[in-house]
């Protein structure tokens, strides 16, 4: 993993485009599915049947299984981090409030990740980064709105999902230092392993699912998109971000998914756009460009030159004739 994940390339913002996409369709497909089904029991469909449809691919890479309980540990400690106890939050939050805020409150996790990366000592708290996020998430709330409504239990809603972006903040910490050799497949895999394990005994107790009655057709082509496109695909995607740019930029995935999720309503909806909409994009557009930093290098490195051709003209002499480090300052 690089040491100083400042910059993303062309094809991983390709990836976080297609990441967006992916988890954007989560908040839908939750939606859809907690009308039959008890939001503990869902996880752990989504972790379960996210897991096997990696499994056959593992095999065919040649990844072999970690080894005893030292060789589980971090991916128990990621499976709980990111998936467990955010995906818990969340989808319980989402009984409480609409999709469409959650999926804003969804939007502060590159803000605590990047908190959380400065509180660790893994990242500078830098002021360009922190400005960028908050200007995004400034957009994402243009965009979407806030999307209150009066509802029972809203208050508890929205903690628990601040409470999930919070948590996705310290899985990225600990992927960070505990996954640096991972292969993306092997550690979106054995992750989901490791969340399957938890979330049947977490899901067991409380909601024994046995008991349940079989959801409908609908239920459950929702909890197969959500555990095919929205987990198996998703996760595949996201540690290849991580892998090669680094954490807080893997959690700017966040602040794309409302722009998505508006884009993919236009295109295969034919949902009207409207000018709040077109304004909250541009907003998180700029921001990812604070965030990125090089658009910024590039503006200062043209603001000097007219300063270096004025300080020829004044000397009567060439660029060439100063000193290298005048010319490069």
């Amino acid at each position: 993993m690089p040491p100083n994940d400042n910059r993303i390339d062309a094809r991983d913002w390709s990836l976080l485009a297609l990441l967006s996409m992916l988890w954007g369709g989560s908040f839908f497909f939750n939606g859809a599915a907690l009308r039959e089904l008890p939001p503990l029991t869902l996880v752990f469909l989504r972790v379960v049947l996210g897991a096997a449809m990696l499994l056959p691919l593992l095999r065919m890479q040649g990844i072999s299984f970690p080894r005893g309980m030292s060789g589980w540990k971090p991916f128990l400690v990621i499976g709980l981090l990111n998936n467990v106890i955010p995906f818990s939050l969340i989808v319980i939050g989402q009984i409480f409030i609409p999709s469409g805020l959650a999926s804003v409150l969804n939007a502060t996790t590159p803000l605590f990740t990047v908190l959380v990366m400065a509180a660790a000592r893994e990242e500078a708290l830098q002021a360009r980064r922190v400005a960028g996020v908050a200007l995004g998430l400034a957009g994402v709330i243009i965009l979407r709105g806030w999307g209150i409504e009066t509802r029972t239990g809203q208050g508890l809603g929205i903690l628990l999902c601040f409470g999930g972006a919070l948590s996705y903040g310290f899985a990225a910490l600990a992927a960070r230092r505990l996954l640096k050799d991972s292969p993306p497949l092997g550690t979106a895999t054995f992750q989901l392993m490791a969340s399957t394990l938890m979330m049947a005994l977490v899901a067991g107790v409380v909601e024994q699912p046995w008991r349940l009655p079989m959801p409908g057709l609908a239920t459950w082509l929702a909890v197969l998109g959500l555990a095919a496109l929205s987990t198996a695909l998703a996760y595949f995607v996201f540690f290849q971000i991580l892998q090669r740019s680094g954490a807080t930029n893997v959690m700017l995935v966040t602040l794309l998914i409302p722009v998505t999720a508006i884009l993919l309503g236009w295109l295969v909806l034919g949902e009207p756009i409207s000018m709040r909409e077109i304004a909250g994009a541009i907003v998180i557009g700029s921001a990812l460009i604070v965030i990125d930093g090089r658009a910024l290098r590039i503006l200062q490195r043209v603001g000097k030159v007219p300063v270096l051709a004025r300080r020829c003209h004044e000397a009567g002499g060439k660029p060439e004739e100063f000193p290298h480090h005048e010319r490069s300052q």
